[in-house]
């Protein structure tokens, strides 16, 4: 059995920009992940997220291979009840800056029983395991 991670943006664009703090960390993880042979998932809104976050930053070439990268990957589908209980997770933690794209990818982690790849911290408040 082929074990999986669900990608949060995070670490997908730090991979990708050299200038970002955590790219050194991401490159050693991405290596990680693959000799531990863990399948990276994402989420189809982390995929737009991350895409945005590579094109506006990084410039259109750039994102355009990052995206030819990404297409070989499994990407998840969020159900119309994962987006219900991603807004229900939001009210639950209303003191906290939680996004609706965390909150979902949240959900659909817990639904499927994945660790999260993630540098943020709100999916430790929201109590989803996170692969380190």
């Amino acid at each position: 059995m082929t074990l999986s991670v669900l990608a949060d943006s995070g670490p997908l664009y730090a991979a990708v920009d050299p200038h970002d703090a955590h790219h050194p960390r991401a490159l050693r993880e991405l290596q990680q992940l693959t000799r531990d042979q863990r399948n990276v998932m994402l989420c189809f809104p982390t995929l737009l997220e991350a895409y945005s976050l590579v094109l506006f930053r990084l410039g259109r070439g750039v994102a355009s291979r990052w995206l030819q990268e990404m297409n070989g990957g499994t990407l998840i589908n969020p159900l119309p009840e994962d987006y219900r209980r991603a807004a229900a997770q939001l009210e639950t933690f209303s003191d906290q800056p939680i996004t609706l794209f965390d909150a979902t990818v949240a959900v659909i982690a817990i639904r499927l029983g994945l660790e999260v790849w993630t540098y943020d911290h709100h999916f430790d408040v929201m109590r989803v395991p996170v692969w380190r």
